[in-house]
């Protein structure tokens, strides 16, 4: 999430003295880095136009609190698809709707494959991992997972009946409840439980206690990723630094990162010859144990490679699937008719296989649209790799540049009810599914999520074997209205704490 300026705690008058005379501090030190210098040799940048910044804090203050990327579409609505934002001292170009998205994505991908160095991440892993790092480390850490994936992956075999086992798992745990109410993040435990296996090669039980302790923590780490004091860091690191901002999510990773070294040290050592992985552990450690010397992969990368697949493969699969049955109960309408074809289709005894989603158009639609309407994850910040031409203007090498997904999925020009939940959006006059360029929710181009069509599939299983299954509805004495489709705040625009309840169809 990018920057915005967070309201000080009640208990802080000593702090806000600090904290002003220390933002005093800093913009003396950002009128010194503003004093003219010598330009390098070259052509000049020729920088997008944007909102006129403020001394110190950019343009911070037309970002908000909460939605900054509803904020950047209405700054795209008055400079245009591709414009400049000042984050602190920080110069961002910002790429708003589809076409603009799409041709700096897909038109010049090259250019656009670096991540910016965004300072808590730098210290949580140092440039390793999947997600954000670049260059070398980066292709050699997306190969390999890539393959793995591929291995592990969930088509027609082994993958599919782990998600149909984690399914069985998670309706006994519903059925445990007898039609009460039970809190809308239980339905995340088994998409997250699907990434444990891969992770590990074996499920783990609800009770197990690796499995609590490793939800809770990624749990705290996405709330603390998204909160504003986080941001301040990311925008004023040295400031963040001295007043200790970063240190509880940086507690929480390091918990998080002991659990995933002891599990790498107690899985036996690969042996050659011995055959393809049976996890990602077992992977990450084949990999360490191969001389490259132009991408040495070591403890650290391993590690910063499981935290990855430990935090984005929950949170993206689990978020989306509660999303998804909150949607359902607040539009009974589109429940019933998916159950009516899933009936159709499949009937009440079989149970959905990944082949099954060419035959279910409309299920089909209804996923698809669940992941248009909430916009998980609202941008990822890509940085330009060399001087590049972009919407017209020459920016840099090293220009953080900020493709924004949100715009892309609600863009006015590509979709009919942009700001509506519309299956229709995914039919054609035939009632067939309709494939749409503008559906880029796991980005596109180089850096397109490593898991995407994994978890198409994994969030197909789930929700159509549950819809075979059970009504959602919202808790006795509430209607469908009160259910609040509120992002609550986090990494990622995951749904706001509320329950609901399933009962048996019958």
């Amino acid at each position: 999430m990018l920057p915005a300026l967070p309201a000080l705690p009640a208990e802080g008058p000593l702090l806000l003295g600090l904290l002003l005379g220390l933002l005093g501090l800093l913009g003396l030190w950002g009128l010194c880095r503003a004093w003219p210098r010598t330009r390098p040799p070259g052509p000049a940048p020729w920088w997008p136009p944007g909102p006129r910044p403020l001394p110190l804090l950019g343009n911070l203050h037309l970002l908000g609190l909460r939605r900054q990327d509803r904020a950047l579409m209405e700054l795209s609505e008055q400079y245009g698809p591709v414009f400049t934002v000042h984050l602190g001292q920080q110069k961002v170009v910002v790429l708003a709707g589809y076409e603009a998205v799409r041709a700096a994505l897909l038109d010049a991908p090259q250019e656009l494959t670096a991540r910016p160095p965004i300072p808590i991440f730098q210290l949580i892993q140092g440039g390793r991992g999947i997600f954000f790092s670049s260059g070398a480390r980066w292709r050699a850490a997306r190969k390999l997972t890539v393959r793995t994936l591929h291995h592990l992956g969930l088509a027609e075999g082994p993958g599919a009946a782990r998600v149909l086992e984690e399914l069985r798992c998670l309706c006994g745990l519903l059925d445990s409840y007898g039609g009460r109410p039970f809190p809308l993040a239980l339905l995340g435990w088994a998409p997250s439980n699907v990434t444990f296996a891969l992770l590990l090669g074996q499920r783990l039980h609800y009770q197990d206690p690796l499995f609590v302790s490793l939800l809770g923590l990624i749990n705290d780490v996405m709330v603390l990723l998204g909160s504003p004091w986080l941001q301040l860091f990311n925008t004023f690191p040295w400031l963040g630094t001295l007043l200790r901002l970063h240190q509880p999510v940086l507690r929480k990773t390091e918990e998080v990162g002991t659990i995933l070294r002891a599990l790498l040290g107690a899985r036996p050592p690969p042996t050659p010859g011995g055959g393809p992985p049976q996890s990602y552990l077992d992977a990450l450690l084949q990999q360490c144990q191969r001389e490259d010397p132009e991408s040495p992969f070591a403890e650290d990368d391993a590690v910063a490679c499981a935290l990855d697949m430990v935090m984005a493969g929950t949170e993206t699969t689990s978020a989306t699937l509660q999303w998804a049955a909150l949607l359902m109960a607040k539009h009974p309408d589109v429940q019933c008719r998916v159950q009516e074809e899933l009936d159709r289709v499949l009937g009440r005894e079989r149970q959905p296989q990944p082949r099954d989603m060419q035959a279910l158009p409309y299920t089909n639609a209804v996923l698809h649209e669940v992941q248009r309407f909430i916009t998980l994850l609202p941008h990822a910040p890509r940085c330009t790799t060399a001087d590049t031409l972009l919407g017209g203007y020459l920016l840099p090498k090293g220009t953080p540049v900020l493709p924004l997904l949100t715009s892309v999925l609600l863009d006015k020009t590509q979709w009919e009810t942009p700001d509506q939940f519309n299956p229709g959006h995914f039919l054609g006059a035939d009632g067939q599914f309709l494939k749409r360029d503008a559906f880029l929710p796991f980005s596109a181009g180089r850096r397109v999520c490593v898991g995407e069509s994994l978890a198409r599939t994994e969030l197909f299983l789930l929700l159509a074997g549950l819809l075979q299954r059970y009504h959602l509805r919202p808790p006795p004495g509430f209607g469908p209205a009160a259910l609040d489709t509120t992002p609550a705040p986090a990494f990622t625009l995951r749904p706001r704490a509320q329950a609901l309840r399933v009962l048996l169809r019958p």
